[in-house]
C-alpha cells in the first residue's frame, strides 16, 4: 500500500512579506495628506533657508553644501522624527502586535513601517540633486562612492535610532521632546552649518563622534575632497575616510543594540 505524502504548501517569502506591508504603509502615507506635506515641503524649505541664512557649511562649493544639508535636514527631520512618531502611533494603536501575530517578523515590521519614509527621504535627496544640475551649480564628486556610503549608513542609522528612541516616547506627540535633545546635538555640532573647525578643539574633536558627524564628513570627502576641519585632501579621499567610516560603523553596531533592546512593541502604561 502507497501512502502519499502531503507536502504543505509554501507561505510568500520573506521579501513578498515585506514588500505587501510596505506598499500599504506607503498608501496611509500617501493619504495622509498632512504627513506627506511635512515630509515633502519642510525639509526642503529648511534645505533653501539655510544657505539665504549664511549658514553654508564653509567652502563647499554651492551646490555640494546643498546636497549635504539636504542629507542631514532630511536624514534627522524626516527618516529619524518621522519615524520615531509613526512606529509609536502604530504602537499606541495596537497594530505593531497584530502584525506579529502572523507569519511576519519583527524586523520585517520594522522594514515595512519605515520603508514610504525612507523613500521620501532618498526622493527629497534626488530632488535637490535635480535642482542642482538645473541652477547650473553642478560639480563634478571627488569621489561618488562615498557620498552613497553615507547616504545609506545614515539612513540605516536615523531607523534604528529611531526605533531605539521608541523605547522612552510614551505617545507620538511626545516625540517631539524625545527626539529634540539628538536632533539640536547632532544636527549642531556635525558640522553641517558650520565647520567643527571654528569650534574650541576639544569640542571639535568630540564631535566628530557624533551619529551624524560621520555622514557629514564623508558626503564632504566625496563631492569635494573636503576634511572636517575644512582643508582640501592631499591623496586618496579614501585614506581620509578611514575615521568616519569607523565611527559610522560604530554606530550602526550601538543603533542595532540598543533598537533591540529599546523597541517597544506594546503599549506602555
Amino acid at each position: 500500500m502507497t501512502t502519499a505524502t502531503l507536502s504543505r504548501p509554501a507561505g510568500p517569502s520573506r521579501l513578498s512579506r515585506v514588500w505587501s506591508l510596505a506598499s500599504a504603509e506607503t498608501r496611509l502615507f500617501v493619504r495622509n495628506r498632512t504627513a506627506l506635506v511635512n515630509s515633502v515641503v519642510v525639509p526642503v524649505l529648511f534645505v533653501l533657508a539655510v544657505p539665504a541664512l549664511g549658514l553654508d557649511g564653509g567652502d563647499l562649493p554651492f551646490g555640494g553644501r546643498l546636497l549635504v544639508i539636504a542629507v542631514g535636514i532630511s536624514l534627522v527631520m524626516l527618516t529619524y522624527y518621522n519615524l520615531v512618531t509613526t512606529y509609536v502611533a502604530r504602537r499606541e494603536e495596537l497594530v505593531l502586535q497584530r502584525m506579529r501575530t502572523g507569519e511576519l517578523t519583527g524586523v520585517e515590521v520594522q522594514v515595512a513601517t519605515a520603508a514610504p519614509t525612507v523613500l521620501v527621504t532618498v526622493g527629497q535627496v534626488a530632488l535637490i540633486a535635480v535642482g542642482v544640475v538645473a541652477i547650473g551649480e553642478w560639480t563634478a564628486p571627488v569621489d561618488v562612492v562615498l557620498p552613497l556610503v553615507a547616504l545609506v549608513g545614515g539612513i540605516v542609522l536615523m531607523v534604528l535610532l529611531a526605533a531605539a528612541t521608541t523605547g522612552f516616547t510614551r505617545t507620538a506627540e511626545s516625540a517631539q521632546i524625545t527626539g529634540l535633545p539628538f536632533i539640536i546635538v547632532s544636527t549642531g555640532l556635525s558640522g553641517l552649518f558650520y565647520p567643527l573647525s571654528v569650534l574650541p578643539e576639544t569640542l571639535g574633536e568630540v564631535a566628530r563622534f557624533l551619529p551624524l558627524t560621520p555622514v557629514v564628513e564623508l558626503l564632504q570627502l566625496g563631492l569635494a575632497g573636503q576634511t572636517w576641519q575644512g582643508d582640501a585632501v592631499d591623496g586618496s579621499v579614501w585614506a581620509a575616510a578611514g575615521v568616519p567610516l569607523a565611527i559610522l560603523a560604530g554606530w550602526l553596531v550601538l543603533g542595532t543594540l540598543a533598537a533591540r533592546r529599546g523597541f517597544a512593541w506594546a503599549p506602555r502604561r
